[in-house]
């Protein structure tokens, strides 16, 4: 689902890397200044074209392993696109991508590498998976401002973050209570048809759905998981608004998640512009697969776009919530907690 940017319901493998190091979300780089020291610029002990003096510091990290790191990062910063590609074929990484992205795979490849050992005692921490949802909802041209958006297409992805593949997914429509004819707009968007939404099951008939869909998957049990979106829209509007059109308490699995907006921004060091669905996916050297705006291939390209990060080392963490009815930014410097186990909310008085 589009957030802010757009302000209309419906969004925008390889072996796989691990993580990078715990403690910040995407994997900051280890360089620094104050240059005391020259030194060759190898990667793996072969010299690029690109290989000159340049200087690290004698007093990094205590660990020397963050130098290395630093030094291994200068090197990369000086190649040129086409030895990014070689380098990144000859390790059989992903090769498409603008040039910064990249050079942030080549580093975290290399930092994975080289910390590997170090993080190998937390590597259990993080999620088994993730649960992708890009819902779409009734809408209107020009989106008024007093159109009141219902829930018409709940779609989940459930992608396994250790094979870094979509294990399963779940899709129903929804029946709206409200405006329950759906505009020409909304139906030429969506594609979403008026006799799909007459034969569907009311929100929270949908949801008891989903609820049981997760509890079949083990999530919050057996298995540590997140909620991942596309912005912050899905949670803290639609589903926020359909609770209370439906007279349900907000779903307390439901009020933390990963901004994958955000999480991109971050990790590749680019403005909220760039942080478009097709623009991402541009970015990454992917197209869009399927019909945009359907809520479910919204979610699987969603989905292809976190796999693309996971290989880059980015380590997606929730950083946003609801709380006490507001949207609210989640330090990444918390420890990861997985969400709780799905439950259906009880009904508000």
């Amino acid at each position: 689902m589009e957030d802010e940017q757009n302000l209309q319901p419906g969004g925008e493998a390889v072996a796989p890397a691990r993580r990078a190091s715990p403690g910040s979300e995407c994997g900051d780089e280890a360089q620094r200044p104050n240059p005391e020291k020259k030194q060759r610029c190898r990667l793996d002990g072969q010299e690029t074209k690109a290989s000159k003096l340049i200087t690290s510091s004698a007093s990094d990290f205590s660990d020397p392993v963050y130098k290395e790191i630093a030094i291994t990062n200068g090197c990369i910063n000086r190649m040129s696109k086409e030895e990014l590609r070689a380098k990144l074929s000859e390790f059989k990484l992903e090769t498409r991508g603008v040039k910064d992205v990249l050079k942030k795979r080549l580093k975290n490849y290399y930092k994975k590498q080289k910390l590997m050992l170090k993080e190998s005692n937390c590597a259990d921490s993080y999620y088994d998976y993730i649960c992708i949802i890009d819902f779409e909802a009734t809408c209107e041209e020009g989106n008024p401002p007093e159109f009141i958006h219902e829930i018409i297409e709940f779609p989940v992805v459930l992608l396994n973050t250790h094979t870094l593949e979509i294990e399963d997914t779940f899709q129903q429509y929804v029946r709206p209570e409200i405006n329950t004819q759906l505009s020409d707009f909304c139906i030429n968007l969506t594609g979403i048809t008026q006799e799909q939404v007459d034969r569907a099951d009311t929100f929270p008939q949908v949801l008891k759905k989903v609820i049981d869909w997760m509890k079949l998957k083990e999530l919050g049990t057996k298995y540590k998981y997140s909620i991942l979106t596309d912005g912050s829209w899905d949670m803290s509007k639609f589903l926020n608004l359909q609770c209370q059109l439906s007279r349900l308490k907000y779903p307390p699995f439901a009020k933390k998640w990963i901004n994958i907006r955000k999480s991109y921004g971050n990790f590749y060091k680019v403005p909220r512009s760039q942080t478009k669905l097709t623009i991402m996916l541009e970015k990454l050297g992917m197209d869009y697969d399927g019909r945009p705006h359907s809520g479910l291939d919204d979610s699987k390209n969603i989905a292809r776009i976190a796999v693309r990060m996971l290989q880059d080392g980015c380590e997606l963490r929730v950083n946003e919530k609801m709380h006490a009815g507001q949207l609210m930014s989640v330090s990444s410097s918390l420890p990861i907690e997985g969400t709780p186990a799905p439950q259906m909310p009880h009904s508000r008085k």
